[in-house]
């Protein structure tokens, strides 16, 4: 079933298409991610299924509720993390909690909230005085604290070290696996290819593509690139027809080919056919950041648009 459907969404500043046409439905219980470079327009776009923005065109829905028409409604089933968060500096962590739990006639224990996310020993600690990870384990608890059937969490691991940022990927597993279907906005690929279970790319207010991490992997030019100094010459004709091969390259008596899993086991077959041995070989993956620029080349946007 899904949990969010937006199809057709539109959005223009002065004239300027920032959104233009986008349709995506994020099903329950998976994670959903939006990419895109700065200023392709996932921000608005995120922006209008949370009600913060009015479409110009277009139908969003959350839960089956109109963000905007249905506000109060929508605010019971969606937690929402904004991309920039800041909270009085002298709150604390408690009062931060109660606070939050009093804006919903059925709240979340903030209690439970705490110890799920770590937060018990820091409950008298005021907000400036939290690390950033503290910081945004604590913005997940506010975002959580409606009970919320929905969250999005928009840019969640901007500004974090390697280590807080693994460790906050594990909390929004666990929210998860709690029942809650989240929306993810990032420009981490290591973070969408661990995280989500579909990816929207969006470029130039436009879906770009819309499938799963290894879905959007597959469709990356670069694909697995094996390369290797043979012991001995090899016939190009025989490399170029090898299966799923794209690309013959010879660089200081290397080789490179560009192709896929299946050219590395025929590459080997090759190799022990013609007892030829492969010094130095590398077989290197495509990745998430592979697809995301090849799917986004000569498009990318200066930030002007959101």
């Amino acid at each position: 079933m899904s949990v969010i459907e937006v199809s057709e969404l539109r959005k223009s500043y002065g004239g300027r298409a920032v959104v233009d046409g986008v349709s995506f439905a994020v099903e329950e219980g998976e994670i959903f991610g939006i990419l895109g470079p700065n200023g392709a327009g996932k921000t608005t776009t995120v922006e209008c299924i949370e009600g913060l923005r009015t479409p110009d065109a277009g139908r969003v829905r959350v839960t089956g509720l109109d963000p905007v028409a249905d506000q109060e409604a929508v605010t019971r089933v969606l937690g929402v993390q904004l991309q920039e968060s800041e909270l009085q500096a002298k709150l604390t962590v408690r009062e931060a909690l109660e606070l939050y739990a009093a804006f919903y006639p059925d709240p979340a224990d903030w209690r439970v909230l705490a110890e799920r996310l770590s937060l018990t020993g820091k409950l008298g600690t005021r907000f400036a005085k939290l690390s950033g990870g503290q910081q945004q384990r604590l913005f997940i608890a506010l975002a959580l604290i409606g009970n919320p059937k929905v969250v999005v969490l928009d840019e969640l691991t901007t500004g974090l070290d390697p280590r807080a940022r693994r460790d906050t990927w594990e909390l929004i597993e666990d929210v998860r696996a709690g029942g809650v279907t989240v929306l993810l906005v990032t420009h981490f690929m290591e973070e969408a290819q661990r995280l989500c279970d579909r990816i929207a790319v969006i470029d130039g207010g436009r879906i770009a593509a819309l499938d799963t991490p290894a879905g959007l992997i597959r469709r990356s030019a670069g694909g697995t690139v094996i390369s290797f100094t043979p012991s001995a010459p090899l016939d190009d004709g025989e490399l170029a027809a090898l299966p799923a091969v794209t690309s013959v390259g010879h660089k200081d008596g290397r080789i490179t080919l560009a192709g896929t899993d299946e050219t590395v086991n025929a590459v080997i077959t090759l190799l022990a056919r013609s007892r030829v041995t492969a010094h130095q070989l590398r077989v290197v993956d495509a990745t998430l950041d592979d697809a995301f620029l090849d799917l986004t080349a000569g498009n990318l946007t200066n930030g002007a648009a959101r």
